[in-house]
């Protein structure tokens, strides 16, 4: 079964004030079904001009732990949402630049 990794981004100013939230789309996996606290690693996330954006630079890994799976019966049967824990990154601290 296909799996989209999914993590909740806010994007908060100096003053900790919400600019706006997104939700990252990882990837599609096709793996055995995760289970909820599982750990999974990624590029840590960054910011380049208000866009959330992998920090390829070396060393910048993150660990996130899956809080919640969504099937949607609605929709496509075959695609499920896997969340990781959401994240908060800080303008003018989480910026990335060209990489």
């Amino acid at each position: 079964m296909k799996y989209t990794l999914c993590q909740q981004v806010r994007i908060v100013d100096m003053n900790d004030e919400i600019l706006t939230e997104v939700l990252f789309e990882h990837a599609e996996v096709d793996t055995p079904q995760p289970v909820l606290g599982a750990t999974v690693i990624t590029h840590q996330l960054g910011l380049r001009q208000f866009e959330v954006v992998y920090d390829r630079r070396e060393g910048k890994t993150m660990r996130s732990k899956i809080t919640d799976m969504e099937i949607d019966l609605l929709g496509d049967f075959n695609k499920t949402r896997v969340y990781l824990e959401p994240v908060k990154l800080i303008v003018g601290q989480h910026d990335v630049g060209v990489v």
